[in-house]
């Protein structure tokens, strides 16, 4: 596997688990070269549905921009890598036990807020303020006061 820090292509594994649903195994590894640590996640390749965008296009389903999209939410917060990537494995599990072939973007959009809402509050928020679209600080205060009502 490649380093992220100098691309070279040799490395050692130092530690194998299992995640805890066991469909992922994590693994530490060390560049043999500049002997970087870094983690890898190794999964069952799963035929997952095509999202349907706002505008009606159709794309197959992409793990790492939901990960992006949940890291983005959740940066400089005290949120652990390993929640985010149990969320994205939750989502991800979710669409393929549906069994569908097409599934409408809202349902990650609302599935992911609800995951961020468990995590951290204010990554919910983030979130929320871009997948909804806040147009002013009434619409993003109205959803800050929903968090206060619920608590």
């Amino acid at each position: 596997m490649r380093c992220p820090y100098c691309s070279h292509m040799e490395d050692k594994v130092i530690d194998s688990r299992q995640g805890r649903d066991g469909d992922v195994i994590r693994r530490r590894r060390e560049c043999l070269k500049c002997e970087e640590r870094f983690t890898s996640y190794e999964r069952i390749e799963t035929v997952l549905p095509y999202i349907i965008k706002k505008d009606n296009r159709r794309e197959p389903f992409d793990r790492n921009k939901l990960l992006q999209g949940l890291e983005k939410a959740c940066e400089k917060r005290p949120v652990s890598v390993e929640s985010i990537e149990n969320l994205a494995s939750s989502i991800e599990k979710s669409l393929q036990e549906s069994g569908e072939k097409e599934i409408p973007s809202s349902f990650i959009g609302e599935y992911s807020m609800a995951g961020l809402k468990e995590i951290d509050e204010v990554a919910y928020v983030r979130f929320a303020s871009v997948y909804r679209q806040f147009k002013d600080i009434k619409e993003f205060m109205s959803e800050i006061n929903d968090i206060f009502r619920n608590k």
